[in-house]
């Protein structure tokens, strides 16, 4: 049994406004090759297919066009829900999808039932774990409360009134102990050998909490949505231990964390923090015994990431910034003096400039407070002020006139006003 392991697709994202529609449509359609070429039985989507809960028009169409393409190509596809969509809305008629072999797992009540996938050694179970909101926890399994489940762990610290659906200790850890006690006890009533889980979770993996703190801390790129509850948001790897396969969703990055629990990232940088990411997909083999086989598919690179520091003449004229000129960039000024039309003039070399910031050589960040640097000074001399912080250069004789001008006519504004109420 094949499958393609993906998530974090964000249909709809921008990076610092630039479009990223024709990027996110050249993945979907290396997705539909990789089916054809490597004649993958499913494809799984572990979340965050879209970037907000309201996508915009064109990326549900590019989202119902991949579908229809993939199962065109012979692929089952097997979607969660992550944090960034809403699990109503893409979750909408499932129950009638599901027919067509395209299967939405968005409810986490229905976690611990799996999409059954056959082959000619036997069923593989594909267990779809939404991400799950720690304060709302899951809905009352009778199975579990009766006590079948016997998987101790995390799930022991939930509430032991059957009638209860939330679990007293709100976290992260519990809500998925008991999700994965619930699936462990279904794959278990249905004698199932191979199990493929999916989840939308921040997981960590180490021996103590130190261990899991340290890899959490390292696992993060700046684009994921932060979502701790009580400072906490990942939970240990071992929660999954003993299924088959694992495919994992939320952190961008592609990462391993045993050889059968991994995140597959997402399929484009979302952030400068992710410009030395190699994205791309897993390519999984289930084999007979439920052993897995797992090779790294490349996603194709739209345009790089990468950030350049110096100023803006040697920026503009160095023969060794010539490969970074299609780049996506992150520009970091060090002249002395801010210059004029700084982004219209690099643009003229680097056309995909996205940020620009300014820190000018061997000047020292003024550590005092706003209160502190305003106290006893005047409306002109805080302006002046300004003005030689934003660009590290005093205001000019003309500029100085022009600002007390200003000041002028905003006095005369107000006290006219003033003289209007009485």
């Amino acid at each position: 049994m094949r499958f393609l392991h993906t998530s974090d697709w964000h249909l709809g994202r921008s990076l610092h406004r630039a479009d990223l529609r024709e990027a996110q449509a050249a993945f979907l359609d290396h997705l539909v090759e990789m089916v054809t070429s490597e004649r993958v039985d499913a494809v799984l989507v572990a979340g965050d297919v879209y970037d907000r809960a309201i996508p915009p028009v064109d990326s549900v169409a590019h989202y119902e066009d991949a579908l229809v393409r993939l199962r065109a190509a012979g692929a089952r596809v097997i979607l969660i829900s992550g944090n960034h969509d809403s699990a109503r809305r893409l979750g909408v008629n499932s129950a009638l999808v599901d027919a067509a072999g395209v299967h939405l797992r968005t409810r986490p009540g229905r976690l611990a039932e799996p999409v059954i996938l056959p082959d000619e050694h036997g069923p593989v179970a594909v267990y779809g774990v939404p991400y799950l909101e720690p304060a709302v926890g899951l809905p009352r399994d009778d199975r579990a409360a009766a006590g079948q489940a016997g998987s101790p762990g995390p799930a022991d610290a939930l509430d032991s009134d059957p009638g209860c659906p939330v679990p007293r200790q709100r976290s992260h850890a519990s809500v998925l102990g008991e999700a994965t006690a619930r699936i462990r006890l279904d794959a278990a009533a249905r004698g199932m050998t191979r199990t493929v889980v999916m989840a939308h979770a921040w997981v960590a993996a180490g021996g103590t909490d130190e261990e899991r703190r340290d890899a959490a801390q390292r696992q993060q790129s700046g684009s994921e949505r932060d979502i701790s509850v009580g400072g906490i948001g990942y939970v240990p790897a071992a929660l999954f231990d003993g299924f088959s396969y694992v495919a994992l969703g939320h952190l961008h990055g592609q990462q391993t964390l045993t050889e059968q629990i991994r995140y597959s990232g997402s399929p484009l940088p979302y952030s400068f923090s992710e410009k030395h990411h190699r994205k791309g997909s897993w390519l999984v083999e289930v084999g007979i015994d439920g052993k897995t086989r797992v090779e790294r598919v490349h996603a194709p690179v739209y345009r790089r990431l990468a950030e350049l520091t110096g100023r803006i003449d040697d920026l503009l004229r160095s023969a060794e910034h010539a490969d970074h000129e299609d780049d996506f960039l992150a520009v970091t000024l060090t002249d002395t003096a801010r210059p004029d039309a700084a982004m219209e003039r690099l643009r003229r070399r680097f056309p995909h400039v996205l940020t620009l910031d300014f820190k000018p050589e061997g000047v020292t960040p003024d550590q005092r407070s706003y209160r502190e640097r305003v106290k006893g000074r005047d409306d002109l001399t805080v302006a002046a002020e300004f003005v030689r912080h934003v660009r590290n250069t005093e205001a000019t004789q003309p500029e100085r006139v022009l600002l007390e001008t200003a000041f002028a006519a905003a006095r005369d504004t107000a006290n006219d006003a003033r003289e209007g109420d009485r």
